[in-house]
């Protein structure tokens, strides 16, 4: 087809014969002013007319695209679809595009591939079948899109995916029949460094792990931040417990490194819960949740570990909702009481305190210890209520004593985490004893390992003006977890306990011997009262005492009590422990 040809086909969109008083070159001028590329095919494929909007977007002069075909401005690979489509429209068949808007890809010039959104109409011409098309240039779209689809799937802060695109993930890989393993933890000690150090310093810590995940892990595993420092990694195609216990191990070999944060040091822990799919899950909210379980009891464990789901574990699950329901029910029918252990001068023998222990009078099971139900008390919404019920009931029993009796015995409460958390210790301590008539040397409070760890300022500060106003101050079990020599000189203690398994084995293991001996001398030279819990033996009792111990706590004398059978023998007694032989169980 020749230059000349070329023009005579593209002239006729300017034949105003068919149109009254110049129409045609209206819309000959209309065509090549709008911003819109126009252009038009015959049958054959054949470019017949390009205004000058489409020429500027596919970068071609009208001449270099007249009497072509469509192929110019198609790539390559899609070359065969356009054209078979092409010749279905051209041999008269009816076009199922006519009148719709599509995108495709389209060929610059300058062999640059781009994104149109195509508009076509079919119709009718002088010389058989012309087909036309109004093109759009939707890259800046298609960018935004693209940057709208990263922000719904990608953490902004770490670029890792989020919990969106590992939902999408795990759902593609178990929807086609496929393995994934997916690995949850978070970050023990995050929450410190917000809080000590500010959230940039967070957000820094995040971006650091976010670049050390991907090196201590294989290839093709995905890690996500799925929520605040919450973050998972997706296994695909590992099906294998022994693979993906290697990853977790990779995970925590991760923490085993200090990051650097600016001037600071910061070393973190983690624990991981991991779960097989579809073997724990066949979808993937059923899969998280699984890994979500096996991460809790990760926790419990205690110390940087991991675990893998159990069936089991989704049982116990359903057994720690239903104590909690139980719970909720056991508070509002006053199922749960105090009962009294009695702290012994061991030289004299007299009542010295009593330790209030929580029990649970449960209507089906009878009696039940701490051990039975207090985890999931502690994890509850009800604990900060129990906890301030524990601390009013013990003032009110110790201020009943008082009053028949045993003006100096001190009552120990225990403390839940909440009680701490909520920012008030010092205030609702202080009004507690105020309500009994109570002096503050009667009360003594006990905390765990778990709340002397966290001895930042605002843990510290309520136990201090506790301290400062007489109240005693107790760590409890000290030695049996990561509690240190330098956390007992930061925290404001007044009395500290041997665990009970020191002294059951006081006797027969020179090292919890020499244990003993030396938490004794600690607590004379900072100055505290040192209580040996556990006292089942007078044997033990008499080691305790040739070592310097004087005040010990144990079934020698008593187990925890009733108010009503502690009064009986030891307030009513006028505090004398009776012959030793209370040892019963």
């Amino acid at each position: 087809m020749n230059d000349a040809s070329d023009r005579s086909r593209s002239d006729r969109v300017d034949d105003h014969r068919s149109y009254p008083d110049g129409t045609a070159s209206a819309l000959a001028g209309f065509a090549d002013t709008t911003e819109l590329a126009l252009m038009m095919i015959d049958a054959r494929g054949i470019i017949t007319y390009v205004n000058k909007a489409g020429q500027r977007l596919l970068g071609y002069e009208r001449h270099e695209m007249i009497g072509h075909t469509l192929d110019l401005i198609i790539p390559e690979r899609l070359r065969g679809a356009h054209s078979a489509g092409v010749a279905r429209v051209g041999g008269g068949q009816p076009s199922k595009l006519s009148g719709k808007t599509v995108e495709v890809a389209a060929l610059r010039r300058d062999g640059t591939e781009f994104p149109i959104e195509l508009s076509l109409s079919v119709w009718q011409g002088p010389d058989g079948v012309v087909m036309g098309g109004i093109i759009r240039d939707i890259s800046e779209r298609r960018q935004r899109d693209t940057r709208l689809h990263r922000l719904a799937h990608h953490d902004p802060l770490t670029g890792l995916p989020n919990r969106a695109q590992v939902n999408e993930r795990l759902g593609a890989i178990l929807a086609a029949g496929g393995q994934a393993a997916i690995l949850l933890f978070d970050l023990d000690g995050f929450k410190k460094v917000n809080d000590n150090l500010g959230h940039a310093t967070g957000d820094t810590l995040l971006q650091a792990l976010a670049v050390r995940l991907p090196a201590v892990l294989d290839a093709d595993a995905i890690p996500a931040r799925i929520g605040g420092d919450e973050f998972a990694v997706i296994l695909p195609d590992v099906g294998d417990p022994m693979k993906a216990s290697a990853a977790a191990r990779s995970i925590l070999d991760a923490f085993r490194q200090s990051f650097t944060i600016g001037d600071h040091v910061l070393k973190l822990g983690a624990c991981v819960g991991v779960a097989l799919g579809p073997a724990h899950g066949a979808d993937p909210e059923e899969l998280i949740a699984s890994a979500d379980l096996a991460l809790s009891h990760a926790r419990r464990d205690g110390s940087p570990g991991f675990r893998l789901y159990e069936p089991a574990m989704r049982s116990a699950m359903a057994a720690r909702r239903l104590m909690k329901d139980e719970l909720l029910q056991a508070v509002g029918a006053g199922e749960l009481v105090l009962h009294y252990q009695p702290q012994i001068d061991l030289e004299s023998g007299a009542v010295f305190g009593a330790e209030a222990l929580l029990r649970w009078n449960h209507p089906t099971r009878g009696l039940l210890l701490p051990a039975t139900f207090l985890s999931v008390l502690e994890s509850h919404s009800l604990a900060l209520q129990v906890g301030g019920w524990i601390l009013d009931e013990a003032c009110r029993q110790a201020a009943e004593w008082r009053s028949t009796g045993l003006p100096d015995m001190r009552i120990a409460a225990n403390l839940f985490s909440a009680q701490i958390n909520a920012g008030n210790l010092a205030q609702v301590v202080t009004e507690t004893l105020d309500r009994h008539g109570l002096p503050p040397e009667a009360l003594e409070v006990e905390v765990t390992e778990t709340v002397v760890l966290e001895n930042d300022d605002r843990v510290l500060a309520p136990f201090r003006e506790l301290r400062d106003r007489q109240v005693g101050v107790a760590f409890d079990d000290f030695g049996t977890g990561h509690a240190s020599l330098s956390t007992l000189k930061r925290f404001p203690l007044t009395t500290l306990k041997i665990d009970r398994s020191f002294v059951r084995d006081l006797l027969t293991d020179r090292s919890a011997g020499a244990i003993v001996q030396a938490l004794l001398g600690m607590g004379r030279s900072m100055g505290l009262d040192v209580i040996a819990e556990g006292i089942e033996t007078e044997k033990q009792q008499a080691a305790l005492l040739a070592m310097g111990c004087r005040i010990g706590q144990g079934y020698l004398y008593a187990r925890a009590l009733p108010s009503e059978e502690f009064t009986r023998r030891f307030v009513e007694t006028k505090g004398k422990a009776r012959g030793k032989a209370a040892g019963s169980r």
